[in-house]
């Protein structure tokens, strides 16, 4: 069976989509088969391996309104191990076509359609949209843990208690096993003392879920990286682009954190 780690936060540009992308890749890079979902109607994870609309007719939609099964809309990468489950723009109006289709226990579809291709895989890694609603709840509802990026910025821990309130309601609910695998700062710039106060505030509430290098026992951030932004312009993961940046390596170390424990 897979592990699926959900990547969630309802706030915008936190680095959701560059996290599920990179921490993918970076798995597959360690000849772990790897499955990216991605659930966002904005369709960045999938733009950001390389894929544009007219490579493929179904998506993550038509999966979640029940009219293709998950292995029927899986796609190859570039890398060996990593495949992709794709989004599009339709998606935005799925809660409508949830209620007006008549889905039954549609917070479940996408665990019910994981289940049956979970065995394929060593990680499932879900890249869910920047809001609360149907969608993200069906990620949680299908993880074993979800991984929370914080930018490292003013106001990054506004709504974190709503986020942290909903993951423990779909724990007590419908998805008991779901547990916060860990926060991740990222857009961190060691010469900017607010991202240093932001760092230091995720250490104060919550320095036993932030991940840890191996090697160096130091906290793992994603750092601000020219090469990290340049990347999903190329449809490629930073391993891909730019192995040596630093982009590259806190995600390789990420991973690593990932695979230890």
């Amino acid at each position: 069976m897979s592990e699926i780690i959900a990547i969630a936060n309802q706030k915008g540009g936190v680095g959701k989509t560059t996290t599920a992308v990179n921490l993918a890749a970076s798995l597959a890079a360690q000849e772990k088969k790897v499955l990216l979902v991605d659930i966002d109607p904005q369709a960045n994870a999938t733009s950001g391996l390389g894929f544009i609309r007219s490579d493929y007719e179904f998506n993550i939609y038509h999966v979640l309104l029940k009219i293709k099964k998950a292995s029927e809309v899986i796609l190859k990468t570039n890398m060996e191990t990593l495949d992709l489950i794709p989004s599009n723009i339709g998606l935005v109006g799925i809660e409508k076509d949830f209620y007006d289709s008549g889905v039954k226990g549609k917070e479940l579809i996408l665990k019910t359609q994981l289940k049956e291709i979970s065995d394929l895989y060593d990680y499932i890694i879900i890249d869910s949209p920047p809001a609360l609603g149907p969608i993200t709840i069906n990620a949680l509802s299908a993880a074993d843990s979800v991984i929370i990026p914080i930018q490292c910025e003013f106001y990054a821990l506004e709504g974190l208690a709503q986020l942290l309130n909903t993951v423990k309601l779909i724990k007590k609910t419908i998805n008991p096993k779901l547990s916060i695998k860990g926060f991740l700062p990222t857009m961190y710039s060691s010469q900017n003392n607010l991202s240093k106060q932001v760092f230091s505030d995720l250490k104060q509430h919550f320095k036993s879920k932030l991940f840890v290098e191996k090697k160096s026992s130091s906290y793992i951030v994603i750092p601000r990286n020219i090469k990290l932004a340049e990347s999903p312009s190329f449809g490629k993961p930073i391993i891909l682009y730019d192995i040596k940046s630093s982009g590259s390596v806190a995600y390789q170390n990420l991973a690593e954190n990932i695979l230890a424990s």
